[in-house]
């Protein structure tokens, strides 16, 4: 059995729709929609809003851990926008996930098992999805013999993306899998080696929730996305191998798990 493993796709719809070759199926932890490059900040949502010299000021000061200024900021933008657009910042922005919804579910390969990440919106998955695709969020599956769970989106943080739960609400999901063999889900645990991204140069979040269930369990994989560019892309926790998966828009490449 092989499964290939993706995870942070932001919006690469070519290299999505090959994600799956080789494997009998694919496994996609979340994050679908791009809303900000910061490779190149002309693509995404805000950067087709707002422009790349806009957008490339706006990642400047979220980079310097200045949220509050850059929110401010982007009111002033976003205020010009939808006074020209006659709609609602919420309809707009709406309408253009959606639009990158449609083209991605188009290109995903069958049979894929998926989870949430952090920036997408669960409740615009439905109309896109197809026979073959399995979402999971607090629930397992049984894959070649193998008990698979899964956890979907982050935890609360200054980014304020849709989809975030508090330390408890996550908690109370990591506790409703019971023994895995295999622990899927879009944030890694709470390892700091895990969570430093080396080119933002800052810690992202993870959680400790994910740390005790792994400890207790030992499942022999954990597999996660979110953070682009680790310090660590691996590391061992007892018996249990913990596996950044890639940032799949930067790199194109799945993780694949034979068995």
């Amino acid at each position: 059995m092989r499964l290939n493993f993706v995870s942070d796709v932001h919006g690469s719809v070519e290299a999505l729709r090959r994600s799956a070759d080789g494997a009998d199926a694919l496994v996609c932890l979340g994050d679908f929609v791009l809303f900000i490059d910061y490779a190149e900040p002309g693509n995404g949502i805000f950067g087709a809003l707002f422009g790349e010299e806009n957008t490339r000021r706006y990642i400047e000061l979220r980079t310097a851990g200045s949220f509050d200024q850059a929110r401010a900021w982007s009111r002033e933008l976003w205020t010009t926008v939808t006074e020209r657009a006659g709609v609602s910042r919420e309809e707009l922005v709406d309408h253009m996930i959606k639009e990158q919804y449609r083209e991605l579910f188009a290109a995903l390969p069958t049979p894929a098992y998926l989870t949430y990440g952090n920036v997408d919106v669960p409740d615009f998955w439905p109309e896109f999805l197809r026979d073959g695709h399995t979402v999971l969020d607090a629930q397992t599956v049984d894959i070649g013999g193998l008990r698979f769970g899964f956890i979907g989106g982050g935890l609360v943080s200054p980014m304020r993306t849709p989809y975030e739960l508090d330390e408890s609400t996550y908690a109370e999901h990591v506790a409703a899998l019971g023994p895995v063999d295999v622990l899927c889900s879009h944030i890694p645990p709470a390892i700091p080696e895990l969570l430093y991204d080396t080119v933002a140069r800052r810690f992202e979040h993870g959680s400790t929730a994910l740390a005790d269930y792994i400890r207790e369990y030992q499942p022999r994989y954990s597999v996660f996305g979110h953070v682009h560019q680790p310090l660590a892309a691996r590391v061992r926790i007892g018996r249990t191998e913990c596996v950044n998966v890639g940032h799949f828009r930067g790199g194109a490449q799945p993780f694949s798990l034979e068995w």
